[in-house]
Formats: C-alpha cells, structure tokens, sequence
C-alpha cells in the first residue's frame, strides 16, 4: 500500500511536468529503490547458525574453520539438551543441568543494494555474558542475559557475493548465578535490519500514549525520535496512519503529514497528536489492539517506516479499591511466570508461551508477573493480544547478590543501561501496568536502598512517566523497610505475610497494594496422601529438608506450603477478602525448572509451586482458582478412586454457580456440603469401594453439573489426544500430544506409569517429552518417557517440508498407537 501511495505521488509530478513519457520507468525505478535501497527492512536471522559447545578463543577469526561444529537453528538452549546431573554446578536450584560456554557462528551475503543502509543486528537475549563479532571485528559485550540489544555492523558489513560472519560466545560457565533454571545459548530471536542512512526513525524510538479517554472519543499522543547518519540531510515530513483491529484506517492518511521537519544535529524529536472516535478500549476480555505506521517522506520518496501496536486504555490503582481498568473495578487475577517453558527449555518459542497462556485463561488468569526478568518480547505480544495485564520486572537482585555469580557483580556497571533498555523496549505493549525494579532485594533492609530505589524509579519516570513503578518487598514494617522509605514506589507489592494484609492500610497510610506473590503451595500432580485435615510446612524453617516422600512428591490436596507461605485458599481468601488489595500473583502459574522447594538434593529438579504442571497439565488447584476466577459452571472431584478396599478417603469437591454439592458412591448418597466463607472446597470422607465416585452440583434446587470417576482396571492401550493436529511449516510450530494410559472401558489409569517410547515418520520431530513429575531425572529431549500418573507428553515440532507425520507411541504390554499431526 505505501508503494502504491509513493508512486501516485510521485506520478502527480510527472503529470504536473508534462513527464508521462517516463511514467512506467519512474513507476519501475521507485518500486526496486524503496524495496531494496530506501525503506527499511527486517530480516528474520534465525536460521543457518552453528554451534560448538565449548571454548576455542580463535573462533571469532573471520577465516576461523567452522566445518565440524553442529547446524542448527536459534533460538536454541543448550542446557536443556542434556541428562539431568546431580553435579551440576548450577545445582538443583539451577534444574541440575550443565552451563558451560558455547560458540555460534552465521555466514551470510548482502546485496549490494543494501549498501546505502545502515545495518544492525539485534538479539532479543542471550544467556549470558554473550560476546558479539562481524568478520573479526569485536562489537561488544553484555552480562544480562534477559536484555534485548542490538549492534551496528555498518562498517565492517561486506556487500555482494562476499561472505560476512557473526560469531557469538556465550559464557554461562560461572554457576550458581540464578536461583531457578536460566538456560544457555541465543534462546531468544535473531533479526537483521536495515535502516536508511539518511533518515530513520530511532530504535525503540517510537512512544504511543493515550489520554482523555471516553466512550465516543479518545486522543492518541505519538512522541517519535528521528535519526540521520549522513551529513547535510536537512528536511523530511512524517506521516502518521493509525488502523483498527479490523484493519480500517482511523486516523491518518496523506492529510497527516506535518510541516517539513528539520535535522538539528543527527536527530529530531517530533510530537503529534490525533482523535479517534468511537474508540474500541483495550481490556482483559477484549484485547483489541491499533496499529501504527509511521513514514518518513522527502521530497516524494518513502525513506522509512516504523510499525507499532498499541492500546486505548486507562487504568489505576486505588488505596481503598484497588484496580481499575477503564474506569471499571477489576480484581487482579495474577500468577507469576519463569521463562522457561517446560521440556523445551528457555528456547523461546510462540506456540508453546501461547499455549501455557492459554491454559491460563481457561482458569479465569487474568494477569502475569514476569518474574524475575524481562520477557521475550514476543511473549508481551502475545499477552497484548490474548488480554493479559502485565507487571514487568527487571531484576532478582542489586549490588546485593543471591547467588555467588549472579547479576550483583555486573549491577554497578549495567543495570542503567539494562532498564533503559528494557522500558524503551516494552512501553507500548498496552498490557503492562506496572514496571518492576526489583524483587526480594536485600536492600531493603538498610539505607542503600533508598538511594537505589530513587535512582531506578527515576531512570524508569525519564522514559515512561504514564505507568507506576513498584518492587515487590518481603518486609512490611515500614520502620525496616528502607525501599519503602524511599517514597519512590508508586504501588507497593509484598511478597506472602497475608494474615497482615489487614494491618497495611495502617501501617502504610494511604498507600496503593497488591500481592506480588501469594501460595507457595506445593504439590504434584496425581499425589494424594491421606487424610488431607493436616497442614504440612515443608521446609519448616530452613532450606534444609529431610522429611516429606521418598519419591520426591508432595500431595496434590491444598495442605502442603512452604513455611513463608501458605494454602493456595487461604492466599486468595486474604486476596479477595480485603477490598484495598488490587489483586494478586499466585506463586507460580507453571511448575518451572530448578528452585525444587522442598526438596534441595538430587534428583528433584523442578519446582512444585505450579498451579500447572511442567507439562502443561493441570493439577486439581487449578479448579479452586477456575472456581472462583471465571464465570463458568466448574464442579471438579479428586482424588481418583483406585484404592485399597476400606480406607477411608477424603473426596474434595471444587464447584461454583450452584448452592451445594451432594456425592454418591455406587448410588448411596454420603451427603450435601456447602462451602463457608473460610473455604473454597467441600469434604467428605468415604470409605473406598470399587465402582463409581458421582459428584452434582444444584443450584436452587436444579442440577448444574454431574463429574463421575470410576475405578480403573489394569493398563490396557494408550490413547494419543494433539491439542492441534495441523501446525504451519517452517515456523517452528508445534504440537502437543497427550499420552494416556487407559484401561479396557476407558478409564485413565491414575497410577500407571508405563514406558513409552515415541517415535516420528514425516519431515517434523519430536522436540521433547515429559510427564509433569519433578524428580524424573531422563533428559527432557529424550524420546523415552515413564508415564506419571497415567499420563506423559510428546511435543512435535514442524519441519521445513509439508505433509503428513505420523507419531508413534509404544510400549511393552500395550502396544503400540498412533495419531497423524499435518503440517501445511
């Protein structure tokens, strides 16, 4: 469309002239300038790399042989590739999987065409202390392995035929530095831009707010920042065009251009401002999203274009009522995220950040805590366009460090340019809400945390002063909190301690709250010990822990929690119960690698925080949380019903939209139970007795729902359910498939844990598998998977090629099943 706008433009001249004779070449001669020489471009540079896991200190040499290293693709985590290590220097804290340092390299041409352009590259992250070189040139270093960053290759770039070479090291061998699972390597994306030498619109230098907000009408303030290399490049004109979800323009157009903007220096800074009427306001039930393109024009010709999208919304926090967004109480519904995502590793991924979000909004989560970094940028993407609220965070530590070789020692020298970086990068993701600068930092606890807090706030207020600013604190005696004393936060967000929730409005007047963690519940899924009436604090009091299972599990019913938390109800009640708290964010949405509390020792290696699993599959909290985040009928009764004949079992029961539940084994009635405002589940005990367990909700004497398990016999087949069976080539897509072990009447069997073996025909691969069990210590890129619980996973990545792949599953006694996933 902007070719087309240029060449009118460009014709009226012409016509003006009495030049129609040069028509058709004009036409032709400005489509090939503005698409290779004029406008910028940006390239997805993900493909093609190698890899060497190892140093060798000559491998950023230009002519360096780099025949033998391994072909791969990024974003690509290394860590996860291999056996889990009860040596790991990383600890189990780290997952219990190995750092170390690895090399990549990338050769690639560019066309001459291109050599009028300014040419950068940009990670959006690599783990860590990464080292950038183009053709033997050094370009710099960063330690933060959470920041996106870019460097200029235009002065080393060779054009034509003749090959250039990236080459990257990556040193993540200083373990401990991190208090979960980081990963290794270029796990995030890899583009390649070019950018018109004489004028283009800055790197994250576009910022899009919105204010006056009203349901007829709505003002959109665009500040952009313009940059030119090349000396004597005096004058251009911007144009502004804004379009809706459904791709109607709204505002802009040939009409938006300014007058003629000159160059003061190598850069200009521009403002505009636009109406939009009837404005469709972005929310958490309707994430409806406008886009941006700017252009930047001289004498007829496009010189560069800028896209963003953004958001008409408004929102804030208040100290009686908490949140508002768009003018409308909203109880945040929040969960905190890691950034690895399961059996894949960090290796950031669309498909598999989009299906954890989804599994999140079925549960009625509403908000995420990227917890304790910056995301992948595609990852805010996708929380704009699914209607998630965002807190983004910085950092896990200041000049204090956690661990041996974390952040604290690079802090001083980076952390001004890291959350620089990080705001410039995010601020026009609608879904944020909150910067973060911090959490659990021990500055809290003296003065240098004062001078920190305002310096940090105030690098966040110089770029983003529409968004407030808070840090999630452990301690909430104002006396000892010296963060606090800082007066720099806008919204304070502590961390557990609900039971004096009650007491903050006193000890901190007129403040603004949320819960920035909350639970630190333990389970895992399909574990159930008996009876569930008493409250277990593992660990007690220490990190030391030599009690629980032996398998390494905790049970699955609400009663297990770490000793500064609490029940995942008894969290929410604090939550929900006190109007002034604007929400909370449930410690941890997903099951993460490392950080495996209670147990410290090999072999456990993930966490058991997770609402969710680290496969992705639910555990029965899930059901308290969808019970009373959403509006849909939920009625949810565990624990399964296989057992030894007369014990007595605790059968709980979540459910909403109804007044009571009444449960029925084999047809005799044990009873209604209605929940109180102390619970968020009912109760019975029942002595066990093969056949079947029926649960129905009524509501006003009506039934609403009717949930039945029944005793499941011997393993008998295995069932294979792909959450999609069509993916799209070449992107990396995928396909999660579900392995249940059944029996003859098609039953899960909930104790099964059969070995399975998966295999692939076609051109996609099985990128991974796993089961959800925290101490299963078989790689996670293994295609061998023991069931847990009667269920595992596969997940199939597409290839390069279209068509069918047909995944087998087989196992001794069982046989063998299959299920066709089409990649088109």
């Amino acid at each position: 469309m902007l070719l087309i706008v240029i060449a009118a433009n460009t014709i009226d001249d012409c016509l003006n002239r009495n030049l129609k004779k040069y028509y058709i070449i004009l036409v032709s001669l400005i489509v090939v300038q503005l698409s290779v020489a004029q406008v910028r471009s940006i390239v997805d540079f993900n493909t093609d790399w190698k890899f060497y896991l190892g140093d060798d200190r000559l491998a950023n040499n230009y002519d360096y042989n780099d025949a033998s290293w391994r072909k791969l693709n990024v974003p690509h985590d290394w860590s996860i590739e291999h056996d889990f290590e009860s040596t790991a220097k990383a600890t189990t804290q780290g997952g219990a999987l190995p750092g170390g340092i690895g090399w990549y390299r990338k050769t690639f041409t560019v066309e001459k065409l291109q050599q009028n352009k300014n040419c950068f590259i940009e990670f959006d992250g690599v783990y860590r202390n990464s080292e950038v070189w183009i053709n033997g040139n050094y370009l710099g270093k960063r330690p933060n392995g959470y920041i996106s960053f870019r460097y200029d290759l235009t002065p080393y770039v060779k054009f034509g035929s003749t090959q250039n070479v990236i080459a990257v090291r990556v040193d993540n061998s200083m373990q401990p530095n991190s208090r979960w699972y980081t990963g290794s390597g270029i796990y995030r994306d890899v583009k390649l831009s070019f950018e018109n030498k004489y004028a283009a619109i800055k790197h994250w230098g576009v910022f899009v707010t919105t204010s006056d907000i009203t349901n007829d009408e709505a003002i959109v303030n665009v500040n952009t920042t313009i940059t030119s290399s090349i000396k004597g490049w005096k004058s251009f004109n911007l144009f502004f065009d804004i379009y809706d979800a459904e791709n109607k323009l709204v505002s802009g157009g040939d009409k938006s251009t300014n007058s003629t903007l000159k160059f003061s220096g190598n850069k200009v800074h521009h403002s505009f401002s636009t109406n939009i009427f009837n404005p469709k306001l972005w929310s958490v039930n309707s994430p409806k999203l406008y886009k941006l393109i700017i252009r930047v024009v001289s004498k007829g010709k496009l010189v560069d274009t800028y896209q963003t999208n953004f958001g008409i919304r408004s929102f804030y926090f208040d100290s009686k009522k908490g949140f508002f967004l768009n003018k409308t109480p909203l109880k945040i519904k929040g969960v905190c995220m890691h950034h690895d995502l399961g059996a894949l590793g960090a290796a950031f991924n669309i498909r598999a950040a989009e299906r954890q979000l989804q599994i999140l909004k079925n549960m009625g989560c509403n908000a995420i805590r990227t917890a304790h970094n910056p995301p992948a940028s595609s990852f805010l993407d996708l929380c704009d366009k699914m209607g998630f609220l965002v807190v983004d965070e910085a950092f896990d530590m200041w000049q204090k460090k956690k661990n041996k070789y974390d952040y604290s020692h690079d802090f001083k020298q980076w952390h001004k340019q890291d959350l620089q970086d990080m705001i410039l990068r995010d601020r026009n993701h609608p879904s944020i809400i909150m910067w973060s600068i911090g959490n659990e930092i021990r500055e809290q606890f003296d003065s240098t945390g004062i001078l920190l807090t305002k310096e940090l706030v105030g690098i966040v207020k110089d770029i983003d002063n529409t968004r407030p600013v808070t840090n999630a604190l452990t301690e909430n005696n104002p006396d000892k909190n010296f963060i606090y004393q800082s007066g720099a936060l806008d919204v304070l967000g502590f961390n557990y301690k609900q039971y004096d929730y009650a007491e903050l409005p006193k000890r901190f007047p007129n403040q603004k709250f949320f819960a920035a963690e909350t639970a630190s519940a333990l389970s895992t899924r399909g574990v159930y010990d008996l009876s569930s009436d008493s409250i277990n604090t593992w660990p007690p009091d220490s990190k030391t822990f030599t009690g629980g299972n032996k398998d390494f599990t905790c049970t699955a019913y609400d009663n297990t929690y770490a000793y500064w938390g609490n029940t995942h109800e008894k969290a929410w009640l604090a939550v929900k119960q006190n109007d002034f708290m604007a929400g909370c964010f449930v410690w941890s949405g997903f099951d993460f690698l490392g950080e495996p509390v209670p147990y410290p020792t090999w072999p456990a290696r993930s966490s058991y925080y997770g609402i969710v699993d680290l496969a992705g599959f639910p555990k029965d909290v899930y059901y308290m949380y969808q019970s009373e985040w959403t509006a849909k009928p939920v009625l949810h009764i565990f624990p399964h019903w296989n057992w030894a004949k007369g014990q007595i079992v605790d059968v709980w029961a979540y459910y909403n939209n109804a007044d009571e539940v009444e449960l029925f084994l084999n047809g005799k009635s044990f009873g209604i139970q209605k929940k109180n405002k102390d619970e968020l589940h009912v109760k019975w005990k029942v002595p066990f007795i093969p056949g079947t367990l029926k649960a129905v909700s009524r509501k006003n004497n009506k039934i609403v729902l009717v949930k039945e398990i029944k005793t499941a016999g011997e393993p008998f087949l295995i069932e294979l359910i792909a959450d999609r069976s069509k993916i799209k080539v070449g992107k990396n897509d995928l396909s999660y498939i579900t392995a249940n072990i059944l029996d003859k009447e098609g039953n899960i069997v909930p104790n099964a844990n059969n070995n399975i073996e998966f295999t692939i025909e076609g051109n996609a691969t099985i990128a991974a598998t796993d089961n959800g069990y925290q101490a299963d210590s078989i790689s996670l890129s293994s295609n061998k998977r023991a069931v847990w619980k009667g269920k595992a996973l596969a997940i199939v990545q597409s290839g390069s090629k279209k068509g069918n792949n047909t995944l087998w599953a087989k196992s001794v006694g069982l046989g063998s099943a299959k299920i066709v996933i089409k990649v088109e």
